[in-house]
């Protein structure tokens, strides 16, 4: 859902907040602007005396934009807690069910390149916000008196605290740590430049499990990566495994929600096979059971473990808002989409790269395999599956061109490969025979 404000036309909402490009759109106007919407969404329809939080990543002017936002809730009459250092969104969102808040703020541009910044806003469940709550903070964010002036009289309170404590304590009781100590492995870690920095090397070093930490300096330029793990930024993180004999490698977007690894041969091991170690790990290790949610273009391997586990698979639409929405619903034992971001029972409804990563960790030592030993086995038990994406920038009338002629012309093979079925929850896929699919 996006379409642009009737007031101002810079600012536009996707499901997961706003994002735009530093001294373009994203300027500290605007930033007051979102915050004081959310505000009075909150302030009118919500739950004020609860308050607010605001957390900020590692980027240009993230920073100065949280105390901006944090000002802005303030003067609308909502109390608000501003983070006291570069927070990763997923100890945000534990914090805005921790301390039972009517949502969080988060400063960062999540993956994208170093010129964009933004604001997420997670909702009182620790999750993204459903469509239906952006939708009446785009009604506030419309109206003439949004941004306006406020006297001293009707702030609120506002406090500095640590939310990156509480996150790691919850961490230390559900990881095993001492068993991935006992399994002698030794890992690299790469936050991307991001706000996982320190994090993950941090709890490893704790626990007196072998690690290395790359890009952790401050660098809001992300010097020659976009922060997204996968291909081809991970190619330091894949040399430095190597390099160091290490047995994997765990990488973090900029705001660490999503994930991604890398085998100790240097091998990228991506969100799909990631999503399936960690469904054998959570059935099979923790016998633990429930629904399997995976968004449109996630690995059919997945639906093949869910037969195999007799659990039930839904199959959402692109976007991790779907997911979110039945994991506040329903009993859902993980949920996941190929971007890298993954949710699991027990948490917020949320991604969560850096608890992802510590569960790969625990499903080698619990396992003694390494992940393309894991791949290998699934591969041996579920046949080999593969998967690529190529990224293309159109207009949006081209796309919409091409999506109508593929529907229309009813094609019987691509490349050579017959086409047995066809399906539009999402853009349109074509299934093969005897198995495989492209998704446009």
């Amino acid at each position: 859902m996006t379409r642009k404000s009737t007031v101002n036309r810079a600012i536009q909402f996707g499901t997961d907040g706003w994002r735009a490009q530093i001294g373009e759109d994203f300027a500290f106007e605007n930033v007051r602007r979102v915050a004081c919407a959310i505000a009075n969404y909150v302030r009118e329809e919500g739950e004020p005396e609860r308050g607010l939080l605001v957390g900020y990543d590692m980027r240009f002017l993230s920073p100065e934009a949280a105390e901006v936002a944090a000002d802005a809730i303030s003067s609308r009459g909502v109390p608000v807690t501003l983070a006291d250092r570069p927070t990763p969104t997923p100890a945000v969102s534990h914090a805005v069910v921790e301390r039972k808040s009517a949502g969080g703020l988060v400063i960062t541009a999540s993956h994208n390149p170093s010129r964009w910044n933004g604001i997420k806003f997670k909702a009182p469940y620790g999750g993204s916000a459903l469509p239906s709550i952006m939708e009446r903070i785009e009604f506030h964010l419309d109206r003439r008196d949004n941004a306006g002036a406020r006297s001293s009289e009707t702030r609120a309170r506002r406090e500095t605290a640590d939310l990156v404590a509480p996150y790691l304590a919850r961490l230390k009781s559900i990881v095993d740590f001492p068993a991935i100590r006992a399994s002698g492995r030794r890992f690299v870690i790469d936050p991307m430049f991001g706000a996982a920095r320190g994090v993950i090397a941090g709890l490893f070093s704790e626990s007196g499990i072998s690690c290395t930490e790359i890009h952790s300096e401050h660098n809001p330029l992300f010097p020659g990566l976009n922060p997204e793990p996968i291909e081809p930024h991970v190619a330091d993180l894949q040399r430095a495994v190597e390099d160091a004999g290490c047995d994997a490698g765990f990488a973090t977007d900029g705001d660490a929600d999503r994930v991604g690894a890398v085998d100790r041969d240097g091998s990228f091991i991506d969100s799909h096979k990631i999503f399936s170690i960690l469904l054998l790990h959570l059935a099979e290790d923790c016998k633990l059971s429930g629904e399997i949610v995976k968004t449109f273009s996630t690995t059919q391997m997945i639906d093949r473990l869910a037969a195999k586990y007799h659990m039930p698979l839904t199959v959402t639409p692109i976007g991790f808002k779907y997911i979110c929405e039945l994991m506040l619903k329903r009993d859902v034992l993980i949920g996941g989409e190929e971007s890298g971001g993954i949710a699991t029972k027990g948490n917020p409804p949320e991604r969560d790269g850096i608890l992802n990563s510590l569960l790969l960790a625990e499903v080698m030592a619990r396992r003694d395999r390494t992940l393309g030993e894991l791949v290998a086995e699934l591969s041996s038990e579920f046949g080999t599956h593969v998967y690529s994406r190529v990224d293309l920038e159109v207009s949006r009338p081209a796309m919409m061109r091409l999506l109508a002629h593929l529907r229309h012309h009813r094609f019987r093979k691509i490349a050579g490969r017959r086409i047995a079925s066809t399906e539009s929850l999402d853009g349109f896929k074509m299934l093969f025979e005897p198995s495989g699919w492209l998704l446009v």
